[in-house]
């Protein structure tokens, strides 16, 4: 049987956050304990579609088929029709309880399915709308779970899931350029790199200039105002919820004080969380706005 051709059943594990869909809000014991299971289908739900895009040794045709698959599911689901599918039936019954936007999903498969085809992006407003398609449709959804999806706090939450989008690119640099194939994915914006005089090559040959540290920095820092600018819906939002929320914003934070600290240098010094990150970043969950 291929390993795409059937979704698996979400399992009742609630311990999601090594795996590869980093961006997605973990189902913890953080959050109120009628949100966890709608959490958990949802994140199993973005984290198979994202390793259909991303692991294993599927051909390009193989991945599409496979995304088009989980779309159509969805599609059935939007239209109110049972799917066939054993994880897609109980991401109805989510869908259905907490009265969420499909489309939102929908816009999920479409950012993978784009990274099966696209691995270069001509300017920044094309990176943004990858991460419009990528990232923000979670923070949307977590929203319409809490019940606090205003207008105020979809554009808080879009700025903060793009930023951490981004701020994952850039710890990522090195790594994308082992995807697909000898072509690698380079999500930098080409015409920021050619305005600052960076080839693609120098991304290979890992170039650590004086040129290179100030493009990395621009682009950390523009991440980093975009992380700054959402960090209000981390106040606004009650109680576990909210403060959930500030950790994830503190985290991105010490990322960023990472990035800023190796000068561009992810290709040895890959900035990570360890465990002594975690109490500062209980404290600025707790104490800082």
């Amino acid at each position: 049987m291929h390993a795409f051709s059937k979704p698996a059943q979400p399992q009742p594990s609630l311990t999601l956050a090594h795996t590869h869909y980093e961006n997605f809000p973990v189902a913890s014991l953080l959050l109120p304990a009628h949100l966890r299971h709608a959490v958990t289908v949802i994140y199993q739900f973005a984290r198979e579609a994202d390793d259909i895009a991303d692991e294993g040794n599927a051909s390009e045709i193989e991945r599409l088929q496979a995304l088009q698959a989980y779309e159509d599911e969805l599609l059935l689901i939007q239209a109110y029709i049972q799917p066939s599918q054993p994880l897609f039936q109980s991401l109805q019954a989510v869908i259905r309880t907490h009265t969420l936007d499909v489309q939102l999903l929908i816009d999920l498969i479409d950012a993978f399915k784009q990274d099966v085809v696209k691995t270069r992006y001509a300017n920044f407003e094309e990176v943004l709308d990858y991460c419009r398609r990528s990232a923000n449709p979670v923070g949307r959804l977590m929203l319409q779970l809490y019940g606090s999806d205003s207008t105020q706090h979809r554009l808080w939450s879009d700025q903060i899931c793009s930023a951490l989008q981004l701020i994952n690119f850039y710890q990522d640099i090195a790594l994308d350029l082992q995807k697909h194939g000898a072509v690698g994915r380079i999500y930098l914006s080409q015409e920021d790199m050619l305005a600052a005089g960076i080839s693609e090559q120098d991304l290979r040959a890992q170039r650590l200039d004086r040129h290179w540290q100030q493009f990395f920095l621009s682009q950390v820092g523009r991440a980093e105002a975009m992380l700054k600018a959402g960090k209000p819906l981390g106040r606004a939002l009650p109680g576990r919820i909210g403060f959930e929320l500030r950790m994830m914003i503190a985290g991105g934070e010490r990322i960023v004080h990472k990035l800023k600290s190796c000068r561009g240098d992810i290709y040895h010094h890959r900035p990570t969380l360890k465990a002594y990150d975690w109490p500062l970043i209980l404290l600025k969950a707790l104490f800082k706005r």
